[in-house]
């Protein structure tokens, strides 16, 4: 049996919104991930970007368990000696919101060129308003 390959220009992708209002960190990133990568879809191989795109709104409302709005911590370095920065998860949301999710989700996807391409496909806001109306986006229930 040989794989079925999807002609790039059938590829259906839809958009959807999803409220991270009260949401496990975690649990949503990880239903962002399925959706970004199209493995919900019946079509979906490894090797092509057959995903959706998902908007995310309310990021500012996350919620994350036990201690880890303390414990975790966020790591970036300058390139320079002496340049590690580091910040809890605390400190993260009250400055940008919309990085939690976008690293959470970047951490489950594929560590390469795919990867990137299906990270572009995920836009997160802080508050409730985005401006892609236009796409006419279903709501997704998680």
């Amino acid at each position: 049996m040989k794989t079925y390959l999807t002609p790039v220009d059938e590829i259906e992708r839809n958009w959807f919104v999803v409220d991270a209002q009260q949401k496990v960190l975690g649990r949503l990133a990880s239903e962002v991930a399925i959706r970004l990568r199209g493995k919900h879809k019946p079509n979906y191989s490894t090797f092509q970007d057959t995903g959706d795109f998902v908007v995310v709104v309310n990021a500012e409302k996350i919620r994350l368990t036990g201690k880890k709005m303390d414990d975790k911590k966020y790591y970036n370095h300058s390139g320079y000696m002496g340049g590690l920065r580091e910040r809890t998860a605390k400190e993260v949301l009250a400055q940008r919101p919309e990085e939690i999710i976008y690293l959470a989700v970047k951490g489950m996807l594929p560590k390469n060129t795919l990867g990137r391409a299906q990270l572009k496909k995920l836009k997160v806001y802080a508050g409730s308003d985005h401006p892609h109306e236009a796409q006419k986006p279903e709501n997704l229930e998680l």
